[in-house]
């Protein structure tokens, strides 16, 4: 099982509205490179993408616990299983995020896409302020 967790991110507002931009499927693609990847696709609650013309990744809601975490789950046509979360604390006014990814992923595979992912879910929760205006 590959782990891989993005650096925490700071967001300045509660984690009740932070829930609710993340739970919206289609906000997602705010948190994405742009260029990086194409042929977007969202509901409220699954998404698609391709990344680099090479995969297509596919995003579920699999569970939730309000306003503490989101667990996404690959969908049927993505390159390997996957789970990504997204863990939130609020803290005052703030509340802090990370994005926490277990993969199936062959040891091969493994070393060409460990690096990328982790710059990926750094910038997606680098974003995420951002993306959601603050």
């Amino acid at each position: 099982m590959t782990h891989i967790e993005s650096q925490p991110a700071q967001v300045n507002t509660n984690a009740a509205e932070v829930f609710s931009f993340l739970s919206d499927m289609t906000n997602i693609e705010k948190l994405l490179p742009a260029g990086k990847y194409s042929d977007w696709k969202a509901e409220t609650d699954m998404c698609s993408f391709k990344i680099q013309n090479a995969y297509t990744i596919g995003l579920r809601i699999k569970d939730s616990k309000p306003n503490e975490e989101i667990t996404y789950e690959s969908t049927a046509g993505s390159p390997f299983p996957f789970t990504l979360k997204v863990q939130l604390k609020e803290t005052g006014a703030q509340t802090t995020g990370q994005l926490i990814c277990d993969a199936q992923i062959n040891p091969f595979l493994e070393m060409m896409v460990k690096a990328p992912l982790k710059n990926l879910f750094d910038y997606m929760a680098g974003q995420l302020p951002a993306a959601m205006g603050l």
